[in-house]
């Protein structure tokens, strides 16, 4: 990943659009689900993150209409990308946020490994695996925490919207292997402190976030202040200052005063 832009890209990458959420709980502790990133695996190797990814054509069917809660609630692109960030936590760590048409919890494991495999791999429409289970995903379930995308110096981009919600208490997640190789909950300060400390790889992004997720008491605490705040757009900037560059932030975006040194990890706008 490179730390200087590339001045000699004539025009900047379109950014792809991502997804992910903050899954949050608060027994044994106020936690948040991180997954550590399979090494050969070319966005963010090693790291620690948010489950996400890219959002896939499968994710803005209109057949969802049926399979959804709060399917009116949402314009379609926010339809399309919750069910991403739902499918990609439901293949990278096996949660599902959904409930039984007849308004049951899903429980326990919802789906194989060996399902969640065949919907990474595109053998299996995650659309199918929601019918097989006559169950509806609960778009309202994820409240939106803050909107980022990757600077456009960047070879690879990303506009990737970040979600919270609250895991639900009778699902156990549990990595996929294949993108994910540990999933773990973690205290949101704890994982901060990781990462400054260099004991965890922590993209520039995931970092800001879960800096802003801390300040809050308990899970439901940050759902409160996600929903109350008014979400503005990050892209960082570049600012060159006594001859050392800087990633800046928007001040009005709720991350305080940031002036992030080159030599850091770069934002990659996703997870």
């Amino acid at each position: 990943m490179p730390s200087t832009p590339q001045t000699d890209t004539p025009e900047p990458v379109t950014p792809r659009a991502a997804a992910t959420i903050m899954l949050l709980r608060d027994e044994p502790g106020f936690e948040v689900l991180m997954v550590k990133r399979h090494h050969q695996i070319d966005f963010a190797s090693g790291a620690l993150v948010f489950p996400g990814g890219k959002s896939h054509a499968g994710d803005h069917d209109q057949a969802w209409r049926d399979w959804t809660i709060g399917w009116d609630d949402h314009d379609a692109d926010q339809r399309g990308l919750r069910i991403a960030a739902i499918r990609e936590v439901f293949e990278e760590a096996g949660i599902l946020l959904a409930r039984h048409s007849d308004g049951r919890s899903i429980g326990g494991e919802a789906c194989p490994m060996e399902v969640r495999k065949a919907v990474d791999a595109g053998e299996t429409a995650f659309l199918d695996v929601v019918r097989d289970l006559d169950a509806k995903l609960d778009l309202g379930a994820l409240t939106v925490f803050a909107h980022w995308v990757t600077p456009q110096w960047m070879p690879k981009r990303f506009d990737t919207w970040f979600y919270t919600a609250k895991a639900p208490d009778d699902q156990l997640a549990a990595c996929d292997g294949h993108e994910t190789v540990d999933a773990e909950w973690i205290a949101p300060s704890e994982a901060v402190r990781l990462a400054l400390t260099g004991e965890k790889n922590v993209i520039f992004p995931t970092r800001m976030n879960l800096q802003l997720l801390a300040e809050a008491a308990d899970a439901g605490d940050a759902v409160v202040r996600a929903g109350a705040r008014t979400i503005v757009t990050v892209q960082p900037k570049l600012l060159e200052k006594d001859g050392s560059r800087f990633l800046v932030l928007p001040l009005d975006a709720g991350y305080g005063d940031v002036a992030e040194p080159m030599a850091a990890p770069a934002p990659a706008g996703a997870a």
